[in-house]
């Protein structure tokens, strides 16, 4: 069997002695207005905190559940007024003081493992962050206490003094009177609405009727022969033209001048001259030519 070291005797603590000027003061500006009524001490919690941070008061003999307990109770009693933000505060310096309480009263002997390590090196970690919430609390008092002199400081809203107008150069305008008036003028004209130009997206027009003579005439020249109609539109060099070309086919349907015929569904269609009308007049004001109606902004 391995012999445990036995616990180390917890040294006497000195009487306390009482806060400086400087930590009583500083404790009585803070923001928080929570007090503390120990058996050893009585006072507000911050100047506790720097007590024992400052090592002058032992963790072990702060009684941490009275201070939970005055807390609760001076939460309840501020009620809506309470503040989360102190509230949260409280929780982890109370939490860090809790496990900094307990790793001083466990017993302290030799270290054998890891684990051993690991708990030291812990505590040192709780210690560091109860005197890193300190300088965090210093320095946000500071910085209120730099805004409230900031806030009483007011630009001086007048001219330089005589002697640095003097060390001011002369202005020299390279414009006379009436070319400034010129440069006001346009400064101050309207400016035209930028507009995209549309005109590279639309293809040339190209006229139903005109079409619809070029193929009468074509059909005509060759009674009684089918066409097809990729023979018809061979000759157009765009895709708004086959469209027209196709309406006009339409129309001179419409007028009885030529005939379809489609052998197959979805097969090309056959086209020919009816022969029952020489003179065919595709009215030259068409609605296919007519331009679109504008649109309202």
């Amino acid at each position: 069997m391995t012999e445990t070291a036995a616990p180390e005797p917890i040294e006497a603590v000195a009487p306390l002695d009482p806060p400086t000027p400087a930590e009583a003061s500083e404790a009585v500006e803070a923001p928080s207005g929570f007090q503390v009524h120990l058996a050893n001490f009585e006072g507000p919690f911050d100047l506790l905190l720097q007590l024992i941070g400052a090592h002058r008061m032992d963790v072990t003999e702060v009684a941490l559940h009275v201070v939970t307990d005055e807390f609760i109770a001076y939460t309840k009693e501020l009620g809506a007024a309470a503040d989360l933000d102190a509230t949260t505060e409280f929780l982890v310096v109370a939490a860090t003081l809790l496990d900094l309480k307990a790793a001083r009263l466990l017993p302290a002997g030799e270290v054998e493992d890891d684990e051993d390590l690991a708990l030291l090196e812990a505590r040192d970690l709780l210690f560091a962050r109860l005197l890193q919430y300190r300088a965090y609390k210093q320095v946000a008092e500071l910085m209120a206490q730099l805004e409230a002199k900031a806030n009483r400081r007011y630009p001086r809203a007048v001219g330089l003094e005589q002697r640095y107008e003097e060390l001011v150069p002369p202005v020299q305008l390279g414009v006379n009177p009436e070319q400034f008036a010129l440069v006001a003028a346009a400064a101050f004209t309207p400016k035209e609405k930028p507009t995209v130009g549309l005109g590279h997206l639309h293809v040339p027009k190209v006229s139903v009727p005109e079409q619809a003579k070029l193929i009468a005439a074509r059909l005509r020249e060759r009674p009684g022969h089918w066409s097809g109609f990729a023979e018809i539109v061979s000759d157009c060099d765009s895709g708004i033209a086959v469209i027209a070309r196709f309406l006009a086919l339409l129309e001179l349907y419409r007028e009885r001048a030529v005939l379809f015929d489609q052998p197959e569904a979805l097969g090309e269609l056959k086209v020919r001259w009816s022969g029952e009308k020489d003179e065919v007049a595709v009215r030259a004001d068409d609605e296919y030519d007519e331009a679109p109606p504008e649109e309202d902004e």
